[in-house]
């Protein structure tokens, strides 16, 4: 396997997840932009929101993919769900690895991160009208920036992983991760 492994996807799709799993299977560095942010600012994302604002958040965002680009190791990187929406990053992302979009529905979004109140995007009181509208926003930059994607619906995150360890097999003609 050459280049970067890039998870993309809406929040509660698994990124965090399923990016460790895959990191630890492959050996390889496991990076979260959204974590990076947090250990460069010192406050937690919520509050970059409340200080900054949307616009704030998405420069610390397009400085951290930025600087993750000119890395040269092979990493496993979980974005953030918004991290697509800057056209540098999604260039930049491209360019590092394979970026793989982890899709899921807005009912399945509901259903994982419905009791989840350290999402700012999700301060609001009709959460499913909000995922929604995030998904009309998203979904079609998701698809431009993404290589491929996995459909999550339903599945485990074991289940998940096991899917993109084999494309990456077929994709490499062996075993990610053997030597």
């Amino acid at each position: 396997m050459t280049g970067s492994i890039i998870l993309i996807g809406p929040m509660g799709s698994g990124k965090s997840t399923i990016g460790r799993l895959l990191a630890a299977r492959l050996r390889l560095p496991y990076v979260d932009s959204d974590a990076l942010i947090v250990h460069h600012t010192g406050v937690d994302i919520p509050t970059i929101f409340e200080i900054e604002g949307e616009s704030g958040f998405r420069e610390r965002e397009r400085k951290i993919i930025a600087d993750l680009s000119t890395r040269s190791e092979p990493m496993v990187l979980a974005t953030g769900g918004g991290a697509i929406l800057d056209p540098a990053n999604r260039h930049h992302l491209r360019q590092m690895g394979q970026v793989i979009h982890l899709d899921i529905s807005v009912d399945e979004q509901l259903r994982r991160i419905r009791h989840d109140r350290n999402r700012p995007l999700l301060q609001n009181t009709d959460l499913g009208c909000r995922l929604k509208t995030l998904a009309e926003q998203r979904n079609t930059l998701y698809r431009e920036a993404a290589h491929w994607r996995v459909v999550g619906d339903g599945l485990r995150s074991d289940q998940v992983l096991r899917r993109i360890l084999r494309h990456l097999q077929q994709r490499a003609g062996h075993a990610p991760g053997r030597r």
